[in-house]
């Protein structure tokens, strides 16, 4: 209890708050600020690992979102690519349909070769709907069973407002989502890392197998505009109007945004980059569990070369809370004893994080240094010294 006691002061020096991996908290949204979009009819912020949100408006109301919905199809190429269903370097073979598409296209040949990393790349920057449908048909085999997939995803996000029909956002019915689902689904996308190898590219050739090359510029401008601005999805149709589902990060405090149904691309962008000023300037994240800073006490190893070891937070944890305000962080900890062999960095136990008494956090706790087991002349040793006058 004393080494318990002891983890607990020793955590909260460490200092600050939680990051999550997929609990959902209360919102801690200040007094709520003037409008901070113009011109357009729904709106969310959050801060992308606790999902908490910042502001909103009209969240949950259903509308189309265009190419917006590409967050979706960009998801399933992401999870078929961890897997292993298919690598980067899978080569596709593009189907007429694929081919045939209209709206914006990188203009794939039919019948031609070209990579995945390709088409997912052409998707990311240039939002092709010829290289979504081509994407569709290699993981479902038909753009309709990737559809299903894409619901039974969205379903699976907790997303009851959203209902997908194709896989690019060309006008269909029975089509829609909102902006709070829209949130969710790309705080998702972007717990992959290797989407950010393409959303930050402005401008690029896309080379056909006939070495002809179609010119992709990124349709979100504030990877240009807006320094710290590294990824998003555009969408327009007559229908939907302007739309954005985009995400910046600054320091500690990564946030995602959407506007949806804006009167023009100025407007979307506009009232994106008021709602990344309004949350970078009043938010943040702030460290609690460093995992280079070993906890300030030993536990217990069993039949080891030593009799304790130090440990380490294997990751680090944050807690998101709004500048003005100091949330109650409490600890609930395992007493991590083990009997040895341990290597460093093996797992031995968890602390959870509670904000204001509800679970924020799990971080496992690793070794963080290496024990060997005793031998004979370990526990001769041990037992002399015992007995040392």
């Amino acid at each position: 209890m004393k080494k318990l006691l002891g983890l607990l002061i020793s955590s909260c020096i460490l200092a600050a708050v939680v990051p999550f991996s997929g609990f959902t908290v209360d919102s801690e949204i200040k007094n709520e600020p003037p409008a901070l979009t113009k011109g357009c009819k729904s709106a969310y912020l959050m801060d992308s690992v606790s999902g908490e949100c910042i502001y909103k408006e009209n969240e949950t109301a259903r509308m189309p979102i265009a190419s917006v919905c590409k967050v979706m199809t960009l998801t399933l190429c992401f999870d078929a690519l961890s897997k292993g269903d298919i690598a980067l370097d899978d080569i596709v073979v593009v189907s007429d349909r694929a081919a045939g598409m209209g709206g914006s296209q990188v203009f794939l040949e039919s019948g031609c070769e070209y990579s995945v990393d390709q088409l997912i790349k052409s998707i990311v920057v240039a939002s092709a709907n010829d290289s979504c449908v081509a994407m569709s048909e290699t993981i479902a085999g038909s753009e309709e069973q990737f559809v299903s997939l894409m619901n039974k995803k969205a379903e699976e996000l907790g997303c009851s407002d959203t209902l997908f029909s194709n896989c690019t956002g060309l006008p269909k019915e029975t089509q829609y989502s909102c902006a709070k689902d829209v949130a969710a689904m790309f705080a998702n996308l972007i717990k992959n890392e290797d989407y950010f190898k393409y959303s930050k590219i402005w401008l690029e050739d896309f080379v056909h197998p006939d070495n002809r090359t179609t010119s992709m510029t990124n349709t979100n401008k504030l990877v240009k505009k807006y320094p710290v601005c590294d990824g998003g999805k555009t969408g327009f149709t007559n229908e939907a109007g302007f739309c954005l589902a985009a995400t910046a990060k600054k320091n500690n405090l990564r946030l995602v945004s959407v506007v949806l149904g804006a009167s023009s691309s100025d407007d979307r962008f506009k009232s994106t980059v008021n709602m990344f000023d309004y949350g970078f300037a009043n938010y943040k994240n702030k460290i609690i569990l460093d995992k280079d800073i070993t906890l300030n006490d030993k536990f217990c190893v069993v039949g080891g070369k030593k009799q304790d070891y130090e440990v380490r937070p294997e990751r680090n944890s944050y807690i998101f809370s709004a500048n003005d305000s100091s949330p109650e962080i409490t600890y609930k900890v395992t007493d991590f004893k083990v009997k040895a062999p341990i290597a460093r960095d093996d797992i031995v136990g968890k602390i959870e994080v509670y904000k204001n008494g509800v679970l924020a956090d799990e971080v496992e706790v690793v070794a963080a240094e290496s024990v060997d087991k005793a031998g004979f002349a370990d526990y001769f040793k041990y037992n002399a010294s015992q007995w040392a006058i």
